[in-house]
């Protein structure tokens, strides 16, 4: 009797372990097609109050990013804002597609936003991106999974994104600009607010706040892996084992979930949000539009586990935002940034 309801309970563990995984899959295919995680960017032109800054990366080379300075002059009070699975090496989605540099400054930030990493997690991965161990051949044709085999970031060279951000950039900012290493705030979109909860983790003294809008915050979880897969695929063809190997160290070190106690421990203020998966009417209803609720569902799926992980190691560190409208999409991370600005502001420098 006993092997039988043992034999059950194995049986019921897989069928859920399956159903998960169709469930995902089943919200990640239609974005072979189309927008992968980042919603619909707008063309415009960049923003006058801001200037490029260069840095080298002995791993990946120079590295522009964006920098928007503090409305009163101030060099202590410092925001670095990372962006989506689609981030291009011409601009960040947090300049051409919403006012937040503006709105940050106003308040007497100083914001940074480095360029480039589609597909990176702002992570240092094992290797540069290919599949079979076949080395990149031929231009890239910009986001899809038609560039597999095609050079570019990350392909010719290996990702080295956190070790940047938390060396290379940071006492860049510091001896040119004068800009405070310490107690900086970090903030990302999708993949970008998985790296900010990653960077915050781990490097606490650069770091005092990270905010995740939308972010994947249980990446270990059944069929998580091989939707992140997809994604990657269509969003320049990267491959996630290049990254770092299915469910060993470097993964879980990636994976909020598991380090959730680190954000715990090092009292790291949080702001963590996503929405509802439901469209606004201003959203209309078209591909995009789909798209964006199949994604949203799937990272507040992920983010109310790790709440709920939080939530049992009894940490009391994070403001909870989970708006009742809300795709995957520019206008619902601008205007979470507002509402994450006085918290923000009240916790870095």
């Amino acid at each position: 009797m006993r092997s039988a309801r043992r034999l059950r309970s194995v049986r019921s563990r897989r069928w859920i372990g399956r159903w998960a995984l169709g469930i995902t899959v089943a919200l990640l295919a239609p974005l072979a097609v189309s927008l992968s995680d980042s919603g619909a960017r707008v063309e415009a032109a960049p923003n006058p109050r801001g200037f490029d800054f260069v840095v080298d990366s002995p791993e990946m080379g120079p590295i522009r990013s964006r920098i928007f300075r503090a409305k009163d002059g101030n060099t202590n009070r410092v925001v670095y804002a990372l962006d989506g699975m689609r981030a291009p090496e011409t601009h960040s989605g947090w300049e051409f597609d919403t006012n937040v540099a503006d709105a940050l400054t106003d308040w007497n930030i100083n914001v940074v936003m480095p360029i480039g990493g589609m597909s990176s997690f702002y992570a240092d991965w094992n290797a540069p991106s290919s599949f079979f161990g076949a080395p990149p051949t031929g231009s890239s044709s910009g986001s899809g999974a038609l560039n597999v085999a095609s050079e570019g970031p990350g392909k010719s060279y290996r990702y080295a994104w956190e070790t940047f951000i938390n060396q290379h950039l940071r006492w860049a900012l510091r001896d040119r600009l004068g800009f405070n290493p310490y107690r900086n705030g970090v903030f990302g979109l999708s993949m970008g607010g998985s790296g900010a909860l990653t960077l915050a983790a781990y490097h606490p003294d650069q770091f005092s706040f990270a905010g995740s809008y939308s972010g994947y915050l249980n990446i270990s979880a059944p069929g998580m892996r091989e939707a992140i897969r997809l994604a990657m695929i269509d969003a320049g063809g990267y491959n996630v084992d290049s990254m770092a190997p299915p469910w060993g160290p470097q993964w879980l070190r990636m994976d909020p979930f598991v380090f959730a106690p680190l954000l715990r421990d090092h009292n790291t203020r949080l702001w963590i949000s996503a929405g509802s998966g439901l469209p606004a009417p201003a959203d209309g209803f078209n591909g995009n539009t789909v798209n964006g609720m199949a994604l949203e569902a799937l990272a507040l799926a992920n983010t109310r586990s790790f709440q709920l992980r939080m939530m049992s190691l009894g940490a009391n560190n994070v403001t909870y935002s989970f708006p009742q409208a809300g795709i995957h999409a520019w206008t619902y991370w601008e205007a979470e940034v507002h509402r994450m600005i006085p918290d923000l502001s009240a916790n870095i420098g």
